[in-house]
């Protein structure tokens, strides 16, 4: 069961889907651009072992009920453009759900990664999934704080994960 994706899920521009390996070749270039990765302490240096690891991560997540990112697809062009989705993770010992958002360098500046950690907040808070989600951003990577930031989230701690000093942005489910 895959009870956090949101395939089959749209925004004005963006259509969810789940990613298949198919994907692997047009994701890519998110990892072969420095500016990608260069928040992220750990990851592999070949791009193509990055990425590798990621899609592992990625289909291991939706064999386990785990959440999962979703392709972003954008609906005027049919192109991948990101990929965001709800992450079951486990941080300071807390299981926590997630918005996740990566974008495309070709694709940054376009609005993308918000609209669709809007829809994720939405459907996540629309299905009862919990009543407060994160996201994991490191304490450099200002451009997607400011997409958490948008999304209604504020920095509720600062902690390590996966050896990374990050902040864990919060929004809260509304009552009523």
């Amino acid at each position: 069961m895959a009870r956090y994706l949101l395939e089959n899920q749209e925004t004005e521009r963006l259509l969810f889907r789940k990613i298949t390996s198919d994907d692997f070749e047009v994701w890519l270039p998110f990892y072969e651009n420095p500016l990608a990765t260069k928040y992220w302490e750990g990851l592999p240096e070949d791009p193509i072992t990055a990425c590798r690891q990621q899609f592992d991560r990625i289909f291991e997540r939706y064999d386990n009920d785990l959440g999962g990112m979703n392709a972003l697809i954008l609906k005027e062009t049919q192109e991948l453009v990101g990929i965001c989705g709800l992450l079951v993770q486990k941080v300071d010992g807390n299981n926590e759900l997630e918005i996740g958002y990566s974008v495309l360098p070709n694709h940054w500046k376009n609005g993308y990664a918000f609209e669709a950690a809007k829809k994720c907040k939405q459907y996540a808070f629309e299905k009862n999934f919990t009543d407060s989600l994160i996201s994991i951003i490191h304490i450099d990577n200002i451009p997607s704080q400011k997409v958490a930031q948008k999304n209604g989230m504020s920095i509720d701690n600062t902690t390590v994960y996966k050896d990374n000093p990050v902040h864990i942005f919060r929004v809260r489910k509304k009552e009523g």
